[in-house]
This record gives C-alpha cells, sequence and structure tokens, in this order.
C-alpha cells in the first residue's frame, strides 16, 4: 500500500521471464539488454513520482558525527565571554554524563559576513564565505542525548534500530535516474557512525533502497572488476535467480538480491567513470583541497567532489561521512579547542568548494544540500576545557535546492543551550526535505505492523520561512 490507496502493481520483467515458456522469452530479453534495445527499469520502477512540483532533484547529506557545538561555530552568545568561569545562572537537565562546570566562553571569535551579515565562526573561513547562500536554523532540538539513539533519529525519524533512512524513504518515493548507480549512496570518509550501518538500512522497505557504502580508498567497492568466467557465472546466476522465484514466488529478499547483482554489474562500467577525477581540472582539484597538507582534508575534499559527480549523474541522495582525524569525530568532551579545530580543518575547505562547484555548474538550485550533527553541545564545561552533549537547541544548515540563503531561523537562548524560538524537530527536518523534492510527507507512507509508517511518523511540519 502507498499514499493509503492500494494499487496493483506493474508486472516485473523477472515475472514476466518467469512466466514465459521454454527460457525464449529470457534468451530474447538477454540479447535487446545487451544490445541496449531495451531500458531496464531503475530500482525505483515502482515509485509514485513527485507529489508536486520539486525544487530539487537530489539531496547531499554532510553528516558532522558527534555533534558540532553551536555556540563555537554558527551561533555566537556574548555572555559567555562575560560569565566565564562563572556557575551557569538556569536551570540546567541532566547531561549525557551529567558533569555541570562553569560558563566556558568559546575559544574563536565570529565576524559577519557577506550581505546578509551572517556571523560564522573563525573556524570555518571558508564556508563563512558561502554564508548568503545558507538558511541557518538556530532552534534545532532532539530527544535524544545519547549518540546511537539520536543517530538513529536523525537519519531515520525513530530512536529504534531497523527503521529506513531518509535516503530509502527519497528512493522508495522518487525512484533512481540512473540505471547504472544506487538511487542512495554513503560516502565513507573513514568513520561509520554509532549505530552502524542500520543508519542507512532500508528497514521495512523493499532492501533495494537501502543504501549503498563506499569507501574512500581507490577501490570503494568490493570486487569492482571483473574477474576471469564472470560471464558465465553470472549466466548461472540468473537462471538460478530465475529458477529460485519460478518455485518460491516473489520474495523482498529474493527480489533484492537479483537487483543487487545485476546493479553491481552495470556497476564495474559506472564505478570506475566515477572515480576518474583526471577530467576534473588543477583548480577545480584544489578548490577542493585535493592538495592539502592535511591528509583528512585530502580525504573528504574527494568525498565532496564525488558527491557532486554522483548527483551530476542522477544519483538522488548522497551522505558524506566525517574522515578521521586526529581527535574524536565533532564530540570534544575535553580539549574543545583541539578537537573542534582538528575537524573544522577537515571539512571547511571542501563543503565551501562543494557550495561554490555546485553553484558555478548550475546545479546548486537543483541539490538541496543539508549540514547537521545529531545534536549540539553544552555552554558550560565539562571538566575544564569540553562541552557535553546538548539536544536542548543547536544549529544546522541547509543551501541549494529551494532553499533561501542568507536566512537564519529560531533561536535559543543567551548561553545557547535552549532553543527559545521557533523550535524545530528532526520530524520537520525531514518534512521540509521531502517537501522540496516535490513529496507530501503525510502521503508517503507504507503499510506495515498494521499501520501507516511514514518517515515524519504522525509529527512534522515543512518549515515555510526558510524557502525561497
Amino acid at each position: 500500500m502507498h499514499c493509503r490507496r492500494y494499487r496493483t502493481l506493474p508486472q516485473t520483467r523477472r515475472e514476466w521471464l518467469r512466466q514465459s515458456a521454454h527460457g525464449f522469452g529470457a534468451v530474447a530479453l538477454t540479447t535487446l539488454m545487451a544490445e541496449g534495445a531495451l531500458p531496464a527499469p531503475s530500482r525505483g520502477a515502482g515509485a509514485m513520482g513527485p507529489h508536486h512540483s520539486a525544487r530539487a532533484r537530489s539531496v547531499i547529506f554532510l553528516y558532522m558525527d558527534g555533534g558540532p557545538s553551536q555556540v563555537d561555530t554558527f551561533d555566537p552568545k556574548p555572555r559567555l565571554d562575560r560569565e566565564h568561569g562563572q556557575p551557569i545562572r538556569m536551570k540546567t537537565p541532566p547531561t549525557q554524563f551529567n558533569n555541570v562546570g562553569t560558563v566556558l566562553r568559546s575559544p574563536w571569535r565570529f565576524r559577519r559576513w557577506g550581505q546578509s551579515g551572517i556571523p560564522v565562526s573563525e573556524l570555518f573561513p571558508h564556508v563563512a564565505r558561502c554564508v548568503d547562500d545558507l538558511a541557518l536554523i538556530r532552534s534545532m532540538t532532539a530527544p535524544f542525548s545519547e549518540h546511537t539513539q539520536a543517530n538513529y533519529f536523525l537519519h531515520t525519524g525513530s530512536g529504534l534500530q531497523g527503521r529506513p533512512s531518509h535516503g530509502a524513504w527519497v528512493g522508495y518515493g522518487l525512484g533512481s535516474e540512473n540505471r547504472d548507480l544506487p538511487g542512495f549512496v554513503v560516502l565513507n570518509g573513514g568513520l561509520i557512525p554509532p549505530g552502524g550501518v542500520d543508519c542507512f538500512g532500508s528497514g521495512f522497505l523493499p532492501a533495494a533502497y537501502q543504501g549503498s557504502v563506499f569507501r574512500s580508498s581507490e577501490s570503494p567497492v568490493e570486487n569492482l572488476r571483473p574477474g576471469p568466467g564472470q560471464d558465465r557465472m553470472r549466466e548461472l546466476v540468473r537462471r538460478l535467480d530465475e529458477e529460485g522465484l519460478g518455485r518460491l514466488g516473489r520474495q523482498d529478499a529474493l527480489e533484492a538480491a537479483i537487483s543487487n547483482y545485476e546493479l553491481a554489474a552495470r556497476m564495474q562500467t559506472s564505478i570506475p567513470a566515477l572515480l576518474e577525477l583526471d577530467g576534473e581540472s588543477r583548480a577545480t582539484k584544489a578548490l577542493y583541497g585535493l592538495d592539502h597538507a592535511d591528509p583528512a582534508t585530502r580525504i573528504y575534499g574527494r568525498q565532496c567532489l564525488l558527491a557532486r559527480r554522483l548527483v551530476e549523474r542522477g544519483v538522488r541522495f548522497v551522505e558524506v561521512l566525517c574522515p578521521r582525524v586526529d581527535a574524536d569525530r565533532w564530540d570534544q568532551h575535553s580539549d574543545l579547542k583541539t578537537g573542534h579545530e582538528n575537524n573544522a580543518r577537515a571539512t571547511d575547505q571542501p563543503i565551501a568548494a562543494l557550495l561554490t562547484d555546485l553553484k558555478a555548474r548550475g546545479l546548486l538550485d537543483t541539490t538541496l544540500v543539508v549540514w547537521a550533527g545529531e545534536f549540539g553541545r553544552t555552554p558550560m564545561a565539562q571538566g575544564s576545557d569540553g562541552r557535553d552533549h546538548n539536544p536542548y537547541g543547536f544549529t544546522i544548515w541547509l543551501a541549494g535546492g529551494g532553499v533561501r540563503g542568507g536566512t537564519i531561523y529560531g533561536a535559543t537562548d543567551e548561553y545557547g543551550y535552549y532553543a527559545v524560538e521557533n523550535p524545530v524537530t528532526v520530524y520537520d527536518l525531514h518534512a521540509t526535505m521531502l517537501h522540496l523534492l516535490g513529496i507530501d510527507h503525510k502521503r508517503l507512507t507504507v503499510r506495515f505492523g498494521g499501520r501507516d509508517m511514514r518517515l515524519t511518523d504522525v509529527h512534522g511540519e515543512v518549515i515555510r520561512s526558510i524557502l525561497a
């Protein structure tokens, strides 16, 4: 069931083959496919398509693993400077480690940038130059202060393991524009977040919609290059698959396995072309930091460049994970200055390059870029020089894809602890992302467990104030 209406699914190619006598249909279809006479259906062939006119065609989700500090990045708080080292003068809820120290000022200065005059920390000198393209949400909230549950919630709209990721929902709703690449790609820079690959799973949606994780190495996918005798092996697997479907009927796991085998065969041609960066100019490579002295910057720069190349090729949803740095993700419970500086150095230039490059190529208008961690951090110190988790008010930003740049939505209190103006939930973020892709989040449903399930559950409102 989809969008609360039952419909008869079109007969799949495999069902037609199974019902064809003596295998003559399989032989004919194989020949036609080899010659390109018939297009193979995409992984999203069953998708319903958009509900309304879309502003964006693709999403690039820049996941900031660990939780960047809002008061040190995009939400300056002068009161922290005035009361540095003093007890905080407000009621504080329990934190992850319940280590409530004194007020801790930001180690970094803020400066106003662009025509909008939005203040940005000196942690992000490159992203600051793109501030007029950003819509900052300073009033983001989350219900969890522990990494794993917060990651599940940010990615799936549920703190429980096993629900479909936002990328899977997008593929399910819209399908893929490129039959030779997955519709949902995760670029692993070296850090899989707490919660593991279930953050990118398909849950109760068809398994073909789960995220395909590409490593940051020169060989991002196992067995990418064809081996000896692979054509004969592929033909044998095809025949066994068809025979199995004939005996067992349509089953999601088997259908997904067949789909993945077929996609993998096409990826052996498409992925090498994707990874071949010789066609990129020296200036473009330098823009992304591929010649940077910091290896983490080079890794993340390559991932951001690949993200651009993926959306150019019609991939619907690309998630870019953080690289491994000397510090622990963005999760600085101590040594805030060193840890945040290492993470910012790795990501700042590549992110700014991605925004600049997309804009120069006319792709930013149709690509929604989202920068977000699972929560923020406290305005008081943990120990002497760290910050604990804070899900009560933090900052994320969106750019491109129908977003009104140079805007600020919502606000936190004078310490930067609580969202006090226009609080935003993850449900609202997901509803807005889907809306910009042309999907009504209330109508994108699938029947499971006796009820209509959706990414936003029974919640979520589109954040219309940040739309262009």
